[in-house]
């Protein structure tokens, strides 16, 4: 039988044992013991480490993307891990060996408060408590012209763009800092409220960046992606207009609404800083310009940080 020597014998040697036969005791000297120490194949208890999360921005404004970054300390790990948010669910993708990361969309609809993200993996669970700061969003007062409304949009165009906001593609395309699409000033910022035609468009918020470019300016891809949705007037996009959508991976899309001229076709891959189109005015739209929308996981989000820092 074995077991541990006494306290004070064991600060002295840390890896010396009492062997005690049916007789008497015996001692070993401490270097063999060091050997057998090494020899042996004694299963220490060690402690099981948390999962390792981090979780930026650290205090989110509405409208911001949320990026959950796992790494996980088991090589053999054959399941992502998981990450949720009440009942919502988001898929983490891995971006290196035993590394994942998901991202959260928040919304302007939404209400501030401590968002408790669930993050599952490894047979481990951690809860963290995020804060997601109150923002104000501008209030615009928009009059279409007949023909423009934008409660005019086709079931067609509903379903196409729907199904192209939902992708969540297992390949990331983009890399590093996303570009403007457009030399034009920013006209409309994220995230405005607005009245149409005296009337306040309840459960609406301006999803995404409008560009005041002049009739016929270029449109470049913001990022590496592969194209999924071309739309156009005469296919019944009355509302968008004629419409590119860019799938960059991982649940972020891009998508740009009322071209004049569309210059790829589905299923086309784009690199950063390639034209896509040109500035026009079609569908529900006063006047040239280029609406540039970013869908993370299904939501609207504001694109902005995306152009001033680089998400993994």
């Amino acid at each position: 039988m074995i077991t541990k020597i006494p306290h004070s014998n064991y600060q002295k040697n840390k890896c010396s044992f009492d062997i005690r036969g049916d007789k008497r005791n015996h001692f070993l000297p401490g270097n063999l013991f060091i050997g057998l120490c090494a020899a042996l194949p004694i299963t220490l208890a060690l402690p099981v480490e948390a999962l390792q999360v981090q979780v930026n921005p650290k205090n989110p404004r509405l409208g911001d993307t949320v990026s959950v970054v796992i790494n996980l300390d088991n090589p053999d790990n054959t399941n992502n891990p998981t990450v949720s948010v009440g009942e919502k669910t988001y898929p983490a993708f891995e971006v290196a060996p035993n590394k994942y990361r998901a991202f959260i969309p928040t919304t302007p609809l939404e209400k501030p408060g401590t968002r408790k993200i669930r993050v599952s993996g490894d047979g481990q669970v951690q809860e963290l408590s995020v804060p997601v700061v109150t923002r104000k969003f501008p209030v615009q007062r928009i009059t279409l012209p007949p023909g423009k409304s934008a409660d005019g949009a086709t079931q067609h165009e509903l379903n196409r763009a729907a199904a192209f906001k939902a992708l969540q593609t297992p390949q990331k395309y983009w890399n590093g800092k996303f570009l403007r699409p457009n030399n034009g000033r920013i006209s409309t910022v994220y995230g405005v409220r607005r009245y149409y035609n005296g009337k306040f468009a309840n459960d609406y918020y301006h999803r995404g960046l409008d560009y005041a470019g002049a009739a016929g300016s270029r449109v470049v891809a913001p990022a590496a992606g592969k194209v999924a949705l071309v739309g156009t007037v005469a296919q019944g996009f009355r509302v968008h207009g004629n419409t590119v959508g860019i799938d960059h991976g991982q649940g972020v899309v891009s998508i740009f609404l009322h071209l004049s001229r569309i210059n790829v076709k589905e299923g086309d891959f784009v690199k950063a800083g390639q034209l896509i189109g040109t500035v026009g005015s079609t569908g529900a739209s006063t006047g040239p310009h280029l609406h540039w929308g970013l869908y993370v996981n299904g939501q609207s989000i504001d694109p902005t940080s995306w152009k001033n820092k680089t998400f993994e």
